[in-house]
């Protein structure tokens, strides 16, 4: 399974930006598709974003699209979340996960990832 580590998060005022980061201890992490998810107070888990292996195909949640960018660098083991115009309403914590197997297509529940990382908390303040 691949570990990974979130980081990026933090305090910000309502409509700035934040990039958040998922680093792989792997090699292998090409082979994974990954995503990310949040989860605000009281609230369930959400679906943000998901991207393909290679980065070539990428999924939004219908209420994510617009101000949120996924994206990957395989060179790096590493996989971004760009927010943009930040809400307070995006408060959450945010998990970054590879998926279980080297799908081909762009998994998109939580059952389809096998390797979750701890999460970076986002706190955006109006």
């Amino acid at each position: 399974q691949v570990h990974l580590v979130e980081s990026g998060g933090g305090l910000v005022q309502a409509g700035g930006s934040l990039r958040l980061s998922c680093v792989a201890s792997r090699r292998t992490f090409s082979d994974y598709a990954m995503g990310w998810f949040r989860q605000a107070p009281g609230k369930e888990r959400e679906f943000v974003a998901a991207i393909s292996r290679s980065g070539g195909g990428t999924y939004y949640a219908d209420s994510m699209k617009g101000r949120f960018t996924i994206s990957r660098d395989n060179a790096k083991n590493t996989g971004y979340l760009q927010i943009n115009f930040l809400k307070p309403e995006d408060t959450a914590a945010y998990y970054c996960a590879a998926a279980g197997s080297n799908y081909y297509y762009v998994p998109t529940t939580s059952t389809e990832f096998g390797s979750w990382g701890q999460g970076t908390q986002v706190t955006v303040s109006s």
